[in-house]
């Protein structure tokens, strides 16, 4: 009774599985969007401080400011040392590997006291009509996979490793102007 028992807690964690019992399991990852806002907060104190220190922004009342939602607001004299200060800001952003697509620079607006202001929102999860997006993506793409939304991800399943594989470099080859990560990888 003691090497059935122990046949049962095998099976049960995964190993001694039967041919059967491994074709019907499927592999499965998530598709999501979402930036890594300590990186995004390290470029953005870079940015800042390179904003302070350079000679071209001084006197020019030029300043990066987060707002209560924790968006980026640009405040300049002028619009085009707005653009700069957002230039700045991008190139830092990019150096610390954070996907600039998860930015939504805004109009720049006129300002109290002769200045502008311009709002960079961050991209956060990903928006029911991006999910309904990659879903379709993969189902015209005739591939032996499932796509599903859950929440602000898009579960993709399969039989084969190499499908999901396929499936991560299509969504990735079709450019949907959104940061994408693929995560939890199970099979």
């Amino acid at each position: 009774m003691g090497s059935a028992q122990s046949r049962a807690e095998l099976r049960s964690a995964g190993r001694g599985r039967s041919p059967r019992e491994k074709d019907t399991e499927m592999a499965s990852f998530d598709v999501v969007s979402e930036l890594n806002l300590m990186e995004v907060e390290n470029a953005f104190n870079q940015a800042r401080k390179e904003i302070l220190q350079r000679f071209d922004f001084k006197g020019t009342s030029t300043d990066l400011e987060r707002d209560k939602d924790g968006n980026v607001v640009v405040k300049a004299g002028s619009e085009g040392r707005a653009e700069a200060a957002l230039q700045v800001l991008m190139e830092k952003l990019a150096k610390r590997g954070v996907p600039l697509e998860g930015l939504d620079p805004q109009k720049v607006e006129p300002a109290a006291g002769g200045t502008v202001r311009q709002l960079v929102r961050l991209k956060r999860g990903l928006k029911q009509e991006d999910a309904k997006k990659i879903v379709a993506l993969v189902k015209e793409s005739g591939m032996k996979v499932q796509a599903a939304i859950q929440g602000e991800a898009v579960r993709i399943t399969g039989k084969k490793k190499d499908d999901l594989q396929a499936c991560i470099q299509a969504i990735r080859a079709a450019g949907l102007g959104i940061p994408l990560q693929f995560q939890n990888f199970r099979e």
